[in-house]
């Protein structure tokens, strides 16, 4: 639809005023919005205008306007300004991602945590891997002669450790030995060749060493395996009742349990569509009905050769879409660069806060 550049906007001025406030927009409200100079009569017959083209809604006999689903599409497709994060926003964000590279479920669990914080709405973080994920190292620490620790790390710099107690006692010199045929005979394989190779030192090995072989590389076969399957996190759910929608434990109650339910948050969107980073759901463009009165903000990072991930923020239709993308952006193209190339993106231009990240 073609709007005229007053409705714009006006439209623009109602959903601004509504994600700042939560209560239905009048005429007079719009009347103070920047680059309005028009009569609150003209305005009425504007929002009328726009209420009968779909874009707003009269919720019961408030004189007030509220925002409609499509409202909320024209508005994030043509006249949402652009965020400029602050200095704060991205030195906290960047302060929870500087970290040495430790488990990918625990990075992408933290960056969750502390997304949600800054935007104060449920965040979810998924991520999910190929086949074709394979074993870059192996090493074996000595605890006792009768139990070492086996550490595996995954070309998509995952690592994973397990303590291991035998019944013969181990060497220093044995437990060398066998971190040197695990990672001559075992790395960049994947689990299906692992398997393979695993069967054919059966028959060439000594069975104490095999048993010992086995051990390590069974587990790193489980670490394989879990490179398969999607992780998922959600954080923040209770923010939610911050919201003057969820106040009510009644309208509350289901989204949070749906968020809480590791299944259920496992069925999160989890793909944008080709070509996309970036990628908007606004109510019932949700498919799923718990989803249906909610808008899902998702952007796509890539964690490596073999895994991409997805972050995402649930709320509200009242979500303030510029801040929200932004900050997203901002961390998704964080996660990535610290995947893929052990660095974070740059503050904002001219290293100042120019406003409250509030």
């Amino acid at each position: 639809m073609e709007l005229t550049p007053r409705k714009k906007l006006i439209l623009r001025a109602i959903v601004e005023t509504y994600i700042a406030t939560a209560e239905p927009v009048g005429s007079k409200a719009v009347a103070q919005f920047p680059g309005l100079t028009i009569s609150t009569a003209t305005i009425r017959n504007e929002m009328a205008d726009l209420t009968e083209l779909g874009l707003l809604e009269q919720p019961h006999t408030s004189a007030g306007r509220v925002p409609s689903p499509a409202g909320y599409r024209l508005y994030v497709n043509e006249l949402m300004g652009e965020h400029q994060l602050t200095l704060q926003e991205t030195q906290r964000i960047n302060s929870a991602l500087n970290v040495k590279m430790e488990e990918l479920d625990r990075v992408i669990d933290r960056a969750g945590k502390v997304l949600s914080q800054i935007s104060d709405y449920p965040v979810f973080t998924l991520a999910a891997g190929s086949g074709n994920a394979t074993i870059q190292r192996m090493d074996l620490l000595m605890v006792e002669e009768h139990a070492f620790i086996a550490v595996v790390m995954t070309d998509s710099s995952v690592v994973k450790n397990k303590l291991f107690h035998v019944e013969q006692p181990l060497s220093e010199p044995q437990l060398q030995m066998l971190s040197t045929i695990l990672n001559s005979s075992f790395l960049g394989l994947t689990l299906e060749e692992m398997r393979s190779a695993l069967e054919a030192m059966a028959a060439k090995s000594a069975p104490s060493a095999y048993g010992l072989i086995a051990l390590v590389v069974e587990f790193g076969m489980e670490v394989l395996s879990g490179q398969r399957r999607q992780i998922a996190h959600t954080a923040g759910i209770t923010h939610l009742l911050e919201h003057p929608e969820y106040h009510s434990l009644d309208k509350a109650k289901p989204l949070m349990s749906y968020l809480a339910d590791e299944e259920d948050a496992a069925r999160l969107p989890a793909t944008l569509d080709t070509g996309q980073n970036m990628s908007i759901l606004i109510g019932p463009e949700n498919v799923n009905e718990a989803l249906k009165d909610t808008s899902v903000v998702m952007a796509s990072y890539d964690i490596g050769d073999n895994m991409r991930g997805v972050i995402g923020v649930v709320g509200p239709t009242r979500m303030d879409y510029a801040k929200v993308t932004a900050r997203l952006s901002y961390f998704a193209d964080s996660l990535t660069r610290m995947f893929g190339k052990g660095e974070l993106p740059p503050g904002p231009p001219g290293g100042e806060d120019p406003e409250d990240p509030s």
